[in-house]
This record gives structure tokens, C-alpha cells and sequence, in this order.
């Protein structure tokens, strides 16, 4: 099969479901989206935002559905994830692309949620990455995110995002960076990242906070060969099977579209710099922001073992906060364990945005 090179990453021309992988240059990288819909059309445009550590193909159930239903739709990856660029944190060309720079990240107070539903009132929450110049953060993201909506797909109209687990920060951050360009945004599980120092008990906190950034920091320095050794099908396969409720779901195909483009050069370098950003927005913070315009859904698996739900419950408390819907039978990820369920839900929602 012809390959083509990214900057040292081969790229397949087309996804294992026969999607071509295109490249759009962005801010000197390389970065791996797909299309599928008449994009001369006039329908409404979505944009589908991956989680953490997968790639655009996580989607691959998805677009299909949405396009054939008249949709244009696109599914990207982070920079760092997929086959897009994977620059080393720490080198001057990353930092460079940053979009912690010219902002304010001071930490703000906000009232976060509990795993019971509860408040926690007045947490602080620390905003900068504790990498210093790290690009892997979600106001990266969220500039990767509103550029390719100019970029790439265009128009007049506002796109809707649909994002699944952390890659909801990402998109709710966009919403809130650039109102007028976002008319919604579908969260299929919402990740409340329990790793976050703000997310630390506040008595416990000066004595977790430095073990766990011990632990981030060897894990940048030495962590390669612990990478090495995990990113194997077989280890692949068995750590799905936790978010997955549907043990069934943990296919052949999911493992190879997951594992295949983390095998290229750079990713643990991404990966165990993501495992130490331990700060950053957090989806209550980003919920209450009154710069937040756009609708939200919240859709959610109620067998996700990795989300509280009560706590995704209790965003119905907040004014963008259209519904929150259960999904049975289903964990971290049901946009690809029940996308019969999903994308009818996904749809319907897309279609109300862009008739508002």
C-alpha cells in the first residue's frame, strides 16, 4: 500500500474503513483529518474531536451516519495524536505553537463538582501546564480546533463539535474562544480528569501534589521502555476492555486503529506529557464561563467506569446544558459501543443547532 510521510510518521492513504487520511499543514505541522459528505453541499458542518491517546478513526462509526443524513462531516487529530506532527514538548518549535502563549492563565475560583453530584465551592484552578512550553494543552487544541473550521471547512455558518472524554475540553474551550463559530457541542462522556491538582483533596494536596508530579516527571525522563512494552495488541486489547462495557466491542480493528499510529516516532513523548499536564480547564469551570454561548448536550454510558455519574448529572445545573442523557449498557466511549444509540441523538442535535 503507498504510504505518505509526515514528517517522519507514515500515514496510510486511506483508514482501515476505506476513509482517505488527508493533510493540512498547520503552523509549521502535519495534521491527519478525514471528510466525508458533499463538502460543496450546504449542510451542516461537524467537526468530531477524539479523546485521549486514539485518533480521528475513533469516529469511524459516526461519520457515516451523520453524512449519509446530509451532514459535511470531519474527524481530526490533536496535534500529537494520530498521525498528526508529535514535536517534542520541549523543543523550541513546539512551544512556539502553544496556545498558553498571550494568555492569562492566573487560577480562577470555581464551584467543580463531586462523584456523589455534590459542589466543592471556590476551588482554585491551576490553568498552566506544569511543563513550561508544552503545546499539549487544550488551549492548543482549541486553536487547532476554530483554525481548521476556518481553514478547512469554511463558509458563513458555524460548525458543530462532537467530542468525546478529554477532547470535550478542547471543544468546549473553542466554543468559549470564538462564540460565533461554535453552535454547538455534543459531549459523548465527559472526562472530569480526577489527575487535575484541583481535583486533589485540599488536605491531602501538599502531600499528593509533589508524589504525583515525582512520578510525571520520571515518567517524561525514563518512561520509554514502560511504553514500549504496553504498546502491544494483546495489553492494548485487555486495557480497552475497561472502558468498554461491551467486552465484545474490543475488536481486532479498534485495537489496530488505537495502537498503529502510537507506534510512530514521538508519541511517548506526547503520551507522559499528557499524563503530567495536571492542570488546565476543568468542564465546570468551562460550563459556568459566561463567554459560553453555544448549546450542549451531554450524553453519557452509564457503565463508564471512569466517569461519575452523578456528577454528569448534575450538569444539567448549568444554563448551556440542553439535556443530559443516559445511555444503558455502555461505557467510556458509546459513540463507538452503541452508535445506533448515539448518532440518531448526535443528529438531531446537530440539526437544532443549525437552525437556531
Amino acid at each position: 500500500m503507498l504510504a505518505v510521510a509526515t514528517l517522519g510518521v507514515t500515514m496510510p492513504p486511506v483508514s482501515p474503513t476505506g476513509l482517505q487520511n488527508r493533510i493540512w499543514r498547520w503552523r509549521g505541522f502535519d495534521v491527519r483529518y478525514q471528510c466525508l459528505g458533499d463538502e460543496r453541499a450546504d449542510g451542516p458542518a461537524v467537526l468530531f474531536v477524539h479523546g485521549l491517546f486514539v485518533n480521528a478513526d475513533h469516529w469511524r462509526r459516526n461519520l457515516p451516519a451523520l453524512a449519509n443524513a446530509g451532514c459535511r462531516c470531519y474527524a481530526i487529530d490533536l496535534l500529537g495524536y494520530g498521525y498528526s506532527s508529535k514535536p517534542n514538548p520541549l523543543s523550541e518549535a513546539a512551544k512556539a505553537v502553544s496556545g498558553e502563549n498571550g494568555r492569562s492563565l492566573s487560577a480562577p475560583v470555581a464551584d467543580l463538582g463531586t462523584a456523589g453530584g455534590g459542589t466543592r465551592e471556590g476551588v482554585e484552578v491551576e490553568l498552566a501546564h506544569p511543563v513550561a512550553g508544552s503545546p499539549y494543552n487544550f488551549y492548543t487544541w482549541s486553536e487547532q480546533l476554530l483554525d481548521f473550521e476556518a481553514e478547512v471547512i469554511g463558509g458563513d455558518e458555524p460548525v458543530t463539535l462532537v467530542a468525546n472524554s478529554i477532547g470535550s475540553i478542547s471543544a468546549l474551550q473553542a466554543a468559549i474562544d470564538a462564540p460565533a463559530r461554535i453552535n454547538g457541542v455534543a459531549i459523548v462522556n465527559p472526562n472530569f480528569r480526577e489527575l487535575h491538582v484541583s481535583e486533589q483533596p485540599a488536605l491531602l494536596r501538599p502531600l499528593l501534589v509533589p508524589i504525583i508530579e515525582a512520578v510525571q516527571r520520571t515518567l517524561r525522563e525514563r518512561g520509554q521502555p514502560l511504553f514500549d512494552a504496553l504498546a502491544k495488541p494483546a495489553t492494548v486489547q485487555q486495557i480497552l476492555k475497561e472502558p468498554y462495557f461491551d467486552a465484545d466491542m474490543v475488536t481486532d480493528e479498534l485495537v489496530d486503529v488505537l495502537l498503529t499510529p502510537l507506534l510512530q516516532p514521538g508519541s511517548a513523548d506526547v503520551v507522559f506529557d499528557t499524563l503530567s499536564y495536571s492542570a488546565g480547564p476543568l468542564p465546570e469551570q468551562q460550563l459556568a464561563d459566561t463567554r459560553l454561548e453555544a448549546p450542549v448536550l451531554v450524553l453519557y454510558g452509564e457503565q463508564d467506569p471512569w466517569t461519575p455519574p452523578a456528577r454528569v448529572r448534575a450538569l444539567e445545573r448549568f444554563a448551556a446544558v440542553q439535556r443530559v442523557v443516559p445511555l444503558p449498557g455502555v461505557g467510556h466511549c458509546p459513540h463507538d459501543e452503541a452508535p445506533g444509540t448515539v448518532n440518531p441523538l448526535v443528529l438531531d442535535f446537530v440539526r437544532a443547532c443549525a437552525a437556531r
